[in-house]
């Protein structure tokens, strides 16, 4: 029985895969020849362009009831019901191509007609397609996302009857299917779709194909081997690993289990604790999605989005990313020497993580794909062809891998894969669609920075707390890329308005809805990273809260410290880069991570006790104060309980070893 469902499930899956194949070869026509702008495309071959958008829509749907089909779900749990999830999945199919071929037509109408009349039919379509499009990503995606999406709609249509700044006026039901469903500005099919569909989907390709030719596994041996002499071992190598692999997947579950169920395993062997070993794992992986070059594709979402280049996006997040690595490299040393965890370990020594030639070969699948995409960049091309031309040369780059050259269809895997991946995110960009809309027609946005400045007093400090309080809220649970759409349109205008640049406060809000996936109660990266180290997963969560603290902090650094972002458009009018601030700033960003690491661990050269954990914590936060007279008397002080932790503690420790 149990074979007959897998060949089934794989003959779902292959003609998944082939519907999807043909969507993803228009796409490649698609990006290559469009315009720069993502509205109607003149021509594809002998269709309209205007075809695209429901088509991958259409396929990704086909694959996602191929590969997560109610059938199945329902068989399980009741057998004899197996055949209301089979008509549940060829429902919503139909439903979904029936309310894609009506937009076509009404699409193509606008084209040659200019817009025909709108009633109340196309209300009940758009209504449809919202619900179908809900549905899907609550099998996919879980509650979260779906339950705002469901809100938005419930908002939309009975705004008149809610109380205080949520009130809006009485909508028009047919009106209303424009901005949910017939245009491509705002609605499910708008602009946000066209991004992902013609930007984001070679750079899924791309992490992909890393991850499926051997790129990635040996990027975790290399770091394996690079860390090898560190007391932290494949601690550290889970936080390397972890940031190569993260900017080119994008996805934090999708990190942590490729990396964890290697790294995880290894850290509990050297002497860490299972809720530390899935904590470093989880906090790690999910900064993958703020590391240049790639950043999980979040930097080109939001370059189409401010109109701000790829290549400045990338070169801003540069040193705020660096830091938060190197604040997770210091807590894992003072963990290590809390422990008393030492160099080495039989571990490292397993033949499956030696180094070999190949290794080295494979690399290369990672260093010159992100080559291309910078060279492409900084050549003028567009983030989309950038993608897509790495991806063209990753491909035949894979062919170097011995494994791939026995067995072209890995290749083919990848693809794939990355079909799949893509056919899921869309489904929760398409609920992104709905709250996008709906925050397009009733103003909401405009009024929430009414109400954040009445209530922060025009303090950028508090408006940056309720954002950021905010983001982690609206974002448990959310894929990163959906769950920093949805925040930075609800809460970006209310930081921007109080003198934050564009850049910084988009930045701001992607930190914050990556830390989303280790904040409690829904971490999801903590609770993936907890069923491979065996550990409980709430503690795990506040393990990898602990580990990254430092990256709710970094966000309002940069905010209040421009010079970190080091590209011009940052800076408020009048000001520009100056050396000396950087390097001032740097050093006491460098100094403020040594404090708070240590403090969260509680340990340095000794366990710390609490007025010493307490002082560094203050510390910290004093030297990054913006008054020079604060912060420097701040960062002296600090300097002096640092010589004197270490003179006083360091060669104690010194004379006791020996």
């Amino acid at each position: 029985m149990t074979g007959v469902s897998e060949q089934a499930s794989g003959a779902r899956r292959a003609i998944g895969y082939a519907v999807f194949a043909v969507a993803a070869a228009l796409a490649v026509v698609g990006v290559t020849n469009s315009m720069p702008t993502y509205g109607v495309f003149p021509r594809l071959g002998p269709y309209p362009a205007i075809i695209l958008r429901p088509l991958f829509l259409g396929a990704a749907v086909f694959l996602v009831l191929a590969s997560h089909p109610f059938t199945e779900s329902i068989a399980r749990r009741r057998p004899d019901l197996k055949w209301l999830g089979l008509a549940i999945d060829i429902g919503l199919l139909a439903l979904t191509w029936y309310v894609l071929w009506v937009y076509y037509t009404v699409q193509i109408e606008a084209q040659t007609l200019g817009f025909g009349e709108i009633g109340l039919f196309h209300f009940w379509i758009s209504l449809l397609a919202a619900g179908v499009f809900i549905v899907l990503s609550w099998k996919v995606w879980g509650a979260p996302l779906s339950i705002v999406g469901v809100i938005a709609l419930v908002y939309f249509y009975t705004g008149e009857h809610w109380p205080w700044i949520f009130e809006t006026a009485r909508v028009d039901l047919a009106d209303t299917s424009e901005d949910l469903w017939f245009n491509q500005g705002d609605g499910i099919l708008g602009t946000i779709m066209g991004i992902i569909i013609f930007t984001v989907f070679p750079f899924i390709m791309l992490g992909t194909m890393l991850e499926r030719t051997g790129g990635g596994r040996s990027l975790i041996k290399l770091a394996v081997h690079v860390t090898r002499e560190f007391r932290g071992g494949p601690a550290h190598a889970a936080i390397l690993a972890s940031g190569l692999f993260g900017t080119m997947s994008g996805g934090a579950v999708t990190n942590v289990v490729a990396t964890g169920v290697i790294t995880i395993p290894m850290i509990k062997q050297r002497g860490f604790s299972p809720s530390f070993a899935g904590g470093v794992e989880a906090t790690a992986s999910s900064a993958g999605q703020i590391m240049p070059p790639i950043m999980g594709a979040a930097a080109i979402v939001m370059a189409d989005l401010t109109g701000i280049s790829y290549l400045t996006i990338i070169i801003a997040a540069l040193v705020p990313a660096l830091a938060y690595y190197v604040s997770l490299f210091t807590s894992v040393v003072f963990e290590a020497r809390r422990l008393g965890v030492e160099v080495g370990g039989e571990d490292l020594d397993r033949p499956d993580l030696r180094v070999d030639r190949q290794d080295y070969i494979n690399l290369v699948m990672v260093v010159i794909p992100i080559g291309v995409v910078v060279a492409a960049l900084l050549h003028g091309l567009s983030a989309a062809g950038a993608g897509m031309t790495a991806f063209f040369s990753i491909v035949p780059l894979s062919f170097f891998n011995p494994e791939v050259r026995r067995r072209p269809l890995i290749v083919v895997e990848a693809l794939a894969q990355a079909g799949l991946t893509f056919g899921r995110l869309l489904m929760a960009i398409a609920v992104v669609g709905i709250v996008v809309a709906v925050l397009g027609a009733t103003g909401l946005p405009q009024d929430f920075v009414t109400l954040i400045d009445d209530v922060s007093g025009g303090s950028l400090f508090v408006t940056l707390a309720v954002t950021g309080i905010a983001a982690l809220m609206l974002g448990m649970g959310m894929p990163t890329l959906p769950a920093y759409l949805t925040i930075v349109l609800i809460l970006g205008p209310a930081i921007q308005n109080l003198g934050l640049t564009v850049l910084a406060a988009h930045l701001f809000v992607l930190y914050y809805a990556v830390a989303s996936s280790i904040t409690p109660p829904v971490a999801v990266a903590a609770y993936a990273a907890a069923s491979i180290a065996e550990a409980p997963p709430i503690r795990t969560a506040m393990m990898a809260l602990r580990v990254g603290l430092v990256k709710f902090a970094v966000p309002f650094i940069f905010a209040y410290y421009p010079v970190l972002l080091l590209v011009p458009i940052v800076f408020p009018e009048g000001e520009s880069f100056a050396w000396t601030d950087f390097l001032s700033v740097l050093f006491r960003l460098l100094l403020f991570i040594y404090l708070v690491s240590s403090a969260v661990i509680a340990f340095d050269q000794r366990r710390l006790p609490v007025w010493e954990t307490a002082l560094r914590l203050a510390l910290a936060v004093a030297a990054m104060a913006t008054l020079p007279a604060i912060h420097w008397p701040a960062t002296l002080a600090a300097l002096a309980l640092i010589a004197w932790h270490q003179l006083a503690f360091g060669r104690r420790n010194e004379r006791i070893s020996g």
